[in-house]
């Protein structure tokens, strides 16, 4: 019985050969000065969003010739500056065919104001897509690195407005 629990624990703790592969500087996915990301909430295009435009020679049949609304999800993310303070940026990616694809990257301009140190960035929920689309997400920071973190919340609407205030807890 020993020696079969001694098994296990070498096992567990070597792990076979291959599971983790050790990732070069030269593969870096994610930046080091990305401090702090979520993805989370939702958005999708109306067929009012679309604009269709045909080519001369184009198939008359508007059927065929019409696109199909794009939809995804929104990325929350901060960058860490040199001098420790953060900017925080809002992605649109869109789910397409071929993989996620960025549609849109905005700077906070509120958050940069504030010259902020990140501690944390998170969903209004981890259990996967919410019901309605638009973003609910709370950023953690301080304007002292002495005092304590206080929240900021994100929110867009199903509309697509940005609104970005003191959590009120």
């Amino acid at each position: 019985m020993q020696l079969r629990t001694a098994l296990l624990a070498a096992a567990l703790f070597t792990g076979p050969a291959g599971l983790a592969k050790a990732v070069t500087p030269a593969d870096t996915i994610l930046p080091p000065a990305v401090i702090f990301a979520t993805s989370t909430g939702y958005w999708e295009e109306s067929r009012a969003d679309i604009a269709i435009e045909r080519a001369p020679g184009a198939a008359s049949d508007p059927a065929k010739t019409q696109l199909q609304p794009r939809r995804g999800y929104y990325k929350l993310f901060s960058v860490r500056q040199p001098d420790k303070t953060s900017k925080i940026y809002l992605q649109q990616i869109a789910q397409a065919d071929s993989g996620p694809e960025i549609v849109s990257s905005v700077e906070l301009d509120e958050f940069t104001q504030l010259k902020p140190y990140v501690t944390d960035i998170r969903p209004e929920s981890s259990t996967g897509m919410g019901k309605q689309p638009g973003l609910f997400a709370t950023v953690y920071l301080k304007t002292d690195p002495n005092a304590e973190s206080e929240g900021w919340t994100v929110l867009i609407d199903e509309f697509g407005e940005i609104t970005i205030e003191k959590a009120t807890n």
